[in-house]
């Protein structure tokens, strides 16, 4: 049954949006009218999950579960009901089932999540997104879409793919904008000691 009730708020779809650009997956099962979104991490990162199941919960049927992967991976996940925002999102997100860069103002909740799902700092000066599942010129869409809000970065050779690389001049900017919606949990993607809960 899908659940068609209620719209999604600003924060949700910023949020949704945000997951997409980094390890969100939405789909659709064979015969359905609507898809859903699929939230997966590691289970080491059961309080990031837990925060983004918080922010979904009405959207949801049940919380997340660990479930054993591939060789020692334990993954802790969840599932959305379908919705026909997701249905939405997906025919924007995705071309012949894969992910791919729409047209995107990017906002700090957008900017906050991609970053916790993907970002890393290497030292003082190296802060990467992990854009390497995007083409180049995807990749190039996202870079024009950082600009629009004043961040500059540049496209990192990482083996044969790419990555998003911020310039030096850019990360206090891109930090100033993320740090209020980055959870204690992943405050270390900012170089920050771990918060102890």
């Amino acid at each position: 049954m899908d659940n068609t009730e209620g719209s999604l708020s600003q924060l949700q779809k910023s949020f949704i949006i945000g997951t997409l650009l980094g390890d969100g997956y939405i789909r659709q099962a064979k015969g359905r009218k609507n898809a859903f979104l699929e939230v997966n991490h590691s289970i080491t990162q059961k309080d990031y999950v837990e925060w983004k199941y918080s922010v979904l919960k009405d959207l949801t049927r049940s919380g997340p579960k660990s479930r054993k992967g591939n060789g020692t991976r334990v993954a802790y996940r969840f599932f959305t009901k379908q919705h026909p925002e997701f249905t939405k999102m997906m025919d924007l997100f995705y071309k012949d089932k894969k992910k791919c860069i729409p047209d995107l103002k990017l906002d700090p909740m957008i900017l906050a999540v991609w970053f916790m799902d993907d970002g890393s700092r290497c030292g003082e000066e190296n802060v990467y997104l992990n854009t390497q599942q995007f083409s180049k010129e995807d990749q190039e869409k996202l870079l024009e879409s950082l600009r629009e809000i004043g961040l500059e970065g540049t496209l990192n050779k990482d083996k044969q793919y790419y990555r998003i690389r911020f310039k030096t001049s850019s990360i206090s900017k891109l930090f100033g904008i993320i740090e209020n919606n980055i959870i204690p949990s992943m405050k270390y993607k900012l170089g920050y000691d771990p918060v102890e809960t």
